[in-house]
């Protein structure tokens, strides 16, 4: 009996030290370590490698289409000369704004809109929510119509936004996925912190500036990198929205530098390369906040 009760703890132990690395590796062991970085160097490949053949190309004055290819063999600038002859700083910078003022407004509603799915009850609550979810399983394709026919002619003000900024904004400005963030992590913080401030004498809005969003932001920063990303990638809504091709983002001028038969591959990669540089930066400068969400909601749970 003794002896069992002392290979107890060396059992658990030895097995708590084999989850201490990545997928229970022990780094001491030389051939784990070589197969550790092989593994890490597929999957650093898998996901870096179109990355690194988009800078290359567009960096590349005559890319080969056929040819993986990760340091450009011909460095020149005339791709993004040409693109920007065909227009692409114009949709670079239509892209920014609505994608700067359309996120502003996201966060603005799904703050707004979590709190009070949080930490106010109302009737119907139940129903909010299942038509939030819902709205999470259409497909872009199915609300394209009825969201053309909204636009042209708005409910109750009788005038057609299409063809303006806003139309392109005003959809975006509601996320449910955001709603649903928000709500979530507002959920969690302990009511004696809301009660304390209510009877030190705080309002309503200086809650939620002061005391909810400030423990809230990895959330915060969560859904400003989807927002971000949702918004930038939009495609077919600009599409819709637009009575003119310079009103169009840069999602849908990329598709016209593709089916444009005297544009080059390097001057569609170098529009490519535009189009991705604003996400990169969006989620290096969110990052740490996209990690503590996640994690955080993982500790919750």
């Amino acid at each position: 009996m003794s002896t069992t009760k002392r290979l107890r703890p060396a059992r658990s132990q030895v097995s708590s030290s084999s989850f201490d690395t990545a997928l229970g590796w022990q780094p001491r062991k030389p051939t784990i370590m070589l197969l550790r970085a092989a593994v890490c160097a597929i999957i650093l490949f898998v996901f870096a490698g179109p990355i690194m053949t988009i800078i290359a190309g567009a960096f590349d004055l005559n890319p080969d289409p056929t040819r993986l290819t990760l340091f450009p063999t011909n460095p020149s600038l005339e791709n993004f000369e040409v693109a920007t002859h065909r227009g692409i700083w114009g949709f670079f910078w239509n892209s920014l704004m609505i994608a700067g003022f359309g996120l502003l407004l996201q966060i603005t509603v799904a703050v707004t809109a979590g709190y009070a799915l949080a930490r106010r009850k109302f009737r119907g609550q139940a129903i909010v929510l299942g038509i939030f979810l819902a709205t999470m399983m259409l497909p872009e394709e199915v609300v394209a119509v009825p969201l053309a026919v909204v636009l042209g002619d708005l409910p109750l003000v009788g005038i057609s936004l299409r063809g303006t900024i806003f139309a392109i904004i005003l959809p975006v400005a509601a996320s449910a996925f955001s709603i649903l963030v928000m709500a979530a992590f507002m959920r969690d913080i302990p009511d004696e912190i809301v009660e304390a401030a209510t009877i030190d004498g705080a309002g309503e809005m200086r809650i939620l500036v002061e005391i909810i969003l400030p423990m809230c932001k990895p959330a915060l920063g969560v859904v400003a990198i989807f927002g971000f990303i949702g918004i930038w990638d939009q495609y077919l809504l600009p599409i819709i929205a637009a009575n003119r091709t310079s009103d169009y983002m840069i999602t849908v001028a990329l598709a016209s530098l593709r089916a444009d038969v005297q544009v080059g591959t390097g001057v569609l990669l170098a529009g490519a390369f535009l189009a991705l540089v604003p996400s990169l930066i969006v989620y290096l400068l969110l990052q740490n906040s996209l990690v503590r969400g996640i994690t955080s909601g993982a500790i919750k749970g």
